[in-house]
């Protein structure tokens, strides 16, 4: 079988904000890769800092420090026009907020289009308008909503709309940010169906953000999990969720609801005291506990947590 190849690889990425004399670390020394063809699911409660790692991907914030190798290129080095404009078609993002994220005053023609429009993808105004009408086919929608504008349209639609737009450019890498977080709970399905679908066709790679483990789960290859900044547990995804090694991890699958009152009624919500690892002074690092599976740990709680997953076997 061959190697998968590495898309992305995000090399020890420190995003920091400051105001006055406070400093956020938003993202503190993270790193994972991205294979080609994937769906790479990052997940953690609000303020975890995955949303800041995704938009520092895509050059969106500029990076404190760190590397983002994008076919073996770091995007943060890339200064000229030309390189950014080539990284920008291959690496797109779809937004949480379906409503905010389309421009009211432009027709779903004009949004779609935006790209081809920058990158020179299309000749004349036909070949724009067959494109669009195409992308619109492609994600579930009739090619005669290009005319119409983004208030017309449901919270379903409108993220539709939105795939379409990252899609347009034909890009590699996909920074999915919460897509489907602002949905009614029966649009969600078919709009993570319809990504799956488009994976498929056209072998995209996503980096899928969100913190409805259940729903990441369904959708992603592998799951990185975050927490005030910090990756704390990176494997497969059915490994993350039916095994998980790291305390917080734990705490975040026991939270997930059961379709069982009964079972319910007698789960029990686990804690995780996140100030006890940031107090104890340990210096702390992703370390491979199994094949696949990595935790950040200092180097004597390696042990514990090769105990851990060897519990689960048993």
């Amino acid at each position: 079988m061959p190697e998968k190849k590495k898309l992305l690889q995000v090399q020890h990425l420190k995003q920091y904000f400051k105001s006055g004399h406070d400093v956020t670390k938003a993202v503190d020394d993270v790193s994972f890769d991205i294979y080609e063809g994937e769906t790479f699911g990052l997940v953690g409660e609000s303020g975890s800092g995955k949303t800041t790692t995704g938009r520092a991907i895509l050059q969106l914030y500029k990076p404190t420090s760190g590397k983002i190798l994008f076919e073996g290129k770091d995007v943060i080095k890339m200064h000229s026009r030309a390189e950014r404009l080539a990284f920008a078609r291959q690496a797109q993002m779809i937004f949480q907020d379906p409503f905010a994220s389309l421009n009211p005053r432009m027709t779903v023609e004009d949004i779609i289009a935006e790209g081809l429009d920058i990158h020179h993808l299309v000749k004349n105004k036909q070949e724009r308008r067959e494109r669009v009408e195409q992308l619109l086919e492609t994600v579930g929608l009739n090619k005669n909503h290009a005319s119409r504008f983004p208030h017309e349209f449901s919270g379903g639609q409108r993220q539709r709309i939105g795939i379409a737009r990252a899609l347009a450019v034909q890009p590699k890498f996909i920074v999915a940010d919460e897509p489907i977080s602002a949905l009614d709970v029966s649009i969600q399905a078919q709009v993570v169906n319809l990504m799956i679908d488009l994976q498929k066709k056209q072998n995209l790679t996503y980096l899928f953000i969100a913190h409805d483990l259940s729903m990441v789960r369904f959708i992603s290859d592998r799951i990185g999990v975050m927490h005030y900044g910090k990756l704390l547990e990176v494997g497969p995804a059915d490994d993350v969720y039916d095994k998980p090694l790291h305390d917080y991890t734990k705490s975040l699958i026991s939270a997930v609801p059961v379709p069982d009152p009964e079972i319910e009624r007698h789960s029990h919500r686990l804690s995780y005291d996140a100030q006890k690892e940031e107090m104890d002074g340990k210096k702390r690092t992703m370390h491979e506990i199994v094949p696949g599976r990595f935790v950040r740990c200092s180097d004597d709680e390696v042990q514990h947590y090769k105990d851990v997953a060897a519990s689960y076997e048993k």
